[in-house]
């Protein structure tokens, strides 16, 4: 590989106004940024950074560069979930609901399909756009669960969740499970293998024509945790999430159907994921939408004197609006009303901000 320069937006500015050609607006959402961070890496590593001022920046870019900009600077599609469209140019929530015995924050709360159908359904008269079912914790040391077992659990809950015109999500790196759960109404798939564990799972993504969503790892759920290692974690992300892009499309899945998630604590320790959300506005050079899950992680806890995972919505909430800021478009959470609501004082300050004075 040869060396290249990567575009890390910084510098956020409240409004646009007054700055012609000063500031440059994120993906098409509420971010205007006045800087960019130019990183210089090979192999992985970062050789050397400059911080520069958006005016005048494009002087700067070679045509890799250029595209780099032009993918940071575009506005993302709507996503397209059956007749549910979910809208990128503000930050969506996504409502976890997970149907399993061992997840590490909610294992074991619905006892039947119905009472998790019910919680979904919650999340989404609170706001939530998407709702993710999952049926396997992907926690670290868990175990892999039989994909009969998944689809006996995820099954009637998308059904009844999809019949009731919610957007479901499945949450699954099993082609067969996303088969079942395309069947019963989900109408995106979210990977948290970045589609590696299911040779088939590209090929079902693609026929179905559904949104899906790349999530980076380092190892397995039984693995991951133990002591992960990155020359630069951002950096090694950015390339691991651009390499599985590029695999998707030659699947034959639409660029504009895909999304990115860095996999906050899927492989990492707490100063690789500090590090992550204080650099993730870099991931939009890859042009496809954000998705963020921080909610209730453990890097909550290792900062709060080990505070257990149901009281950890202060930290959970503080990683939405960082993610928000920097242009998440999707946040994946636990707690739907609360970030909702944090959400919507978030964007009342953006919208007061985007109002030109008289």
């Amino acid at each position: 590989m040869t060396t290249r320069t990567l575009i890390r937006p910084t510098g956020f500015v409240d409004s646009p106004f007054g700055h012609d050609g000063k500031l440059a607006r994120l993906a098409g959402g509420l971010a205007w940024f006045a800087s960019a961070e130019l990183l210089t890496v090979e192999y992985g590593r970062r050789l050397s950074s400059e911080l520069v001022p958006v005016e005048g920046i494009e002087a700067r870019f070679d045509d890799e560069m250029a595209a780099t900009w032009a993918r940071l600077t575009t506005a993302r599609a709507p996503l397209q979930l059956g007749d549910r469209t979910v809208r990128l140019d503000q930050p969506q929530v996504m409502g976890i609901v997970n149907i399993t015995p061992d997840s590490f924050s909610d294992g074991g709360q619905f006892a039947a399909p119905a009472d998790a159908a019910d919680a979904g359904s919650a999340m989404a008269i609170h706001g939530a756009a998407i709702l993710d079912v999952g049926g396997e914790s992907t926690r670290p040391g868990a175990k892999t669960v039989w994909e009969g077992d998944e689809i006996k659990r995820v099954d009637p809950v998308v059904r009844q969740l999809a019949s009731g015109g919610a957007a479901v999500s499945i949450d699954t790196r099993k082609a067969a499970v996303a088969e079942a759960a395309l069947a019963a109404g989900a109408r995106m798939i979210n990977d948290v293998s970045g589609l590696t564990y299911d040779d088939r799972m590209p090929g079902v993504v693609a026929a179905a024509g559904v949104p899906v969503v790349l999530m980076h790892h380092q190892g397995d759920p039984t693995s991951m945790q133990d002591a992960p290692r990155y020359h630069d974690v951002l950096v090694e992300i950015y390339e691991w999430l651009e390499d599985r892009i590029d695999c998707a499309l030659e699947a034959g899945i639409a660029r504009a159907n895909i999304l990115v998630d860095p996999g906050f604590g899927f492989g990492k320790s707490v100063a690789h994921n500090l590090e992550l959300m204080n650099g993730l506005a870099l991931l939009h050079g890859l042009g496809c939408g954000i998705v963020l899950g921080a909610s209730r992680k453990r890097t909550i806890g290792a900062l709060s004197n080990e505070a257990p995972p149901a009281e950890r919505l202060g930290g959970s909430l503080a990683f939405a609006l960082k993610a928000a800021e920097q242009g998440a478009q999707l946040l994946r959470v636990h707690d739907v009303p609360e970030t909702v609501q944090a959400l919507r004082v978030w964007r009342g300050m953006r919208d007061q901000a985007l109002t030109p004075r008289v």
